[in-house]
């Protein structure tokens, strides 16, 4: 057997605190901003709606769960309305909507991966707040893609909550003993393939990359740019049949199916939960990356941050993605909880919690401020964000992130499946583009 780097879940933003049935109880608040905020203080000028004492209800995902958590507990310090969070590990995101949805038990707010909300906004989950937006004096300055996501028949449904792309990362200390150069992190994918072979060479409990086998949307977050980079589409315009066939699609397969070799045994069963919790110890070369994570990496980690590439030198690009938010159709606290989405994209939210934690805002008129420059890592991430994507499609979550979907069958197979694997990738696309166009 090989040696396996599964260890506990680490409190970051991919990691989990409770595994299967997640935890509702309030994150604690974080010694930083408990010695700063005093409860029922004011951390920012007045914001809409009411703060009353109200406890609001809030599901989000476990790809986001560190700033959720930094953003809940600071409000909860300083507001007498109380969020109690829910991390929903990623992939059983869409079950527990539809089971809750089904029996009208919905939290008071949702947040979830902006692919998802076409389907759950034209589904009727989430109260309209167009009004309530463009109310807002900073509206004409937040993020549009996931309003946009978020908005059926010209009405709004959600709101920009945690903005997140894809880059790869990597550990120069590593690199070093590898005897590669850490300041010459790869620029195509063939690149990255030597680069992890020769790390894995290093042994004992160090692998040369990571590869969650059963986080399905992890796949769509880092495979899908090294297609783009290189002029590749993985969809048509309308999100309506997959495009995933193509030979560019194919030689990312075939990369990522070599690389199976240079990462931990535990990774076939991986379902995201843990995935970077070995490059956070120190122990993985290089690996994809959410950039919403990189503030959870410890100190103790020298690490570098560079774009995602193709096989062309120079091809970059990015998923952008992250999470909206919405107030359910189901809650009965609908301005207590308008409170608590109008805190988040305040200047001091986003500015003091946000950026300062290496993250990026919401708001465009925030995205240069005091803490955006101070780290040349962020600063690589802020700027591949123009070069990335975001992909949405109506059934985007049956088809890509669910674990019995089609596209969980083409990266198994393209993974670990038999010799033959590229003999099915035809059929497995049609059965995605079946899915997209809700056959």
């Amino acid at each position: 057997m090989r040696k396996t780097l599964r260890l506990p879940a680490l409190a970051t933003a991919a990691l989990i605190a409770v595994v299967g049935c997640s935890s509702s109880a309030t994150p604690s608040v974080t010694p930083t901003i408990a010695a700063s905020l005093a409860p029922g203080a004011s951390a920012a000028p007045a914001e809409p709606g009411t703060d009353d004492g109200t406890r609001i209800s809030v599901w989000t995902r476990a790809s986001t769960q560190a700033q959720a958590q930094e953003l809940v507990a600071a409000y909860n310090a300083t507001h007498k309305n109380q969020v109690d969070l829910t991390i929903v590990p990623n992939d059983n995101m869409q079950a527990k909507v539809a089971a809750a949805a089904a029996g009208s038990s919905l939290p008071d707010v949702i947040s979830g991966d902006v692919a998802f909300m076409p389907n759950w906004t034209s589904q009727g989950l989430f109260t309209d707040i167009t009004s309530k937006i463009a109310s807002l004096s900073f509206a004409n300055q937040l993020t549009a893609g996931p309003i946009k996501a978020s908005t059926v028949d010209g009405k709004e449904y959600g709101l920009p909550f945690i903005m997140d792309l894809s880059v790869w990362v990597y550990n120069k200390d590593l690199f070093t003993k590898a005897g590669l150069d850490p300041n010459k992190p790869p620029t195509t994918l063939d690149e990255y393939k030597a680069d992890a072979d020769a790390i894995e060479k290093l042994g004992g409990d160090v692998v040369g990359t990571e590869m969650p086998g059963e986080c399905f949307g992890c796949e769509v977050f880092t495979w899908w740019p090294s297609i783009w980079a290189d002029g590749g589409q993985v969809m048509n315009a309308d999100g309506s049949a997959a495009t995933l066939n193509t030979d560019e699609a194919k030689k990312v397969y075939t990369t990522m199916r070599s690389l199976v070799a240079d990462t931990a045994a535990g990774d076939k069963s991986e379902t995201g939960t843990t995935w970077i919790a070995g490059f956070e110890q120190g122990k993985v070369g290089l690996q994809p990356f959410p950039g919403s994570a990189l503030a959870a990496i410890p100190a103790t980690v020298n690490y570098g941050v560079t774009p995602i590439a193709g096989f062309t030198a120079g091809s970059q690009s990015t998923f952008v993605g992250g999470d909206a938010i919405g107030i359910t159709s189901n809650s009965k606290h609908v301005d207590q909880t308008w409170n608590f989405l109008a805190w988040t994209m305040s200047d001091y939210a986003q500015v003091e919690i946000v950026a300062k934690g290496g993250n990026i805002p919401v708001r465009t008129d925030l995205a240069s401020n005091k803490y955006s420059s101070a780290d040349p890592r962020i600063v690589a991430v802020n700027q591949v964000a123009g070069k990335g994507v975001t992909p949405l499609a109506k059934n985007f979550g049956a088809a890509y992130n669910d674990p019995a979907g089609p596209w969980g069958i083409l990266t198994r197979s393209a993974l670990y499946g038999a010799d033959d694997w590229t003999t099915k990738i035809d059929s497995q696309n049609d059965a995605i583009t079946k899915v997209l166009a809700g056959n």
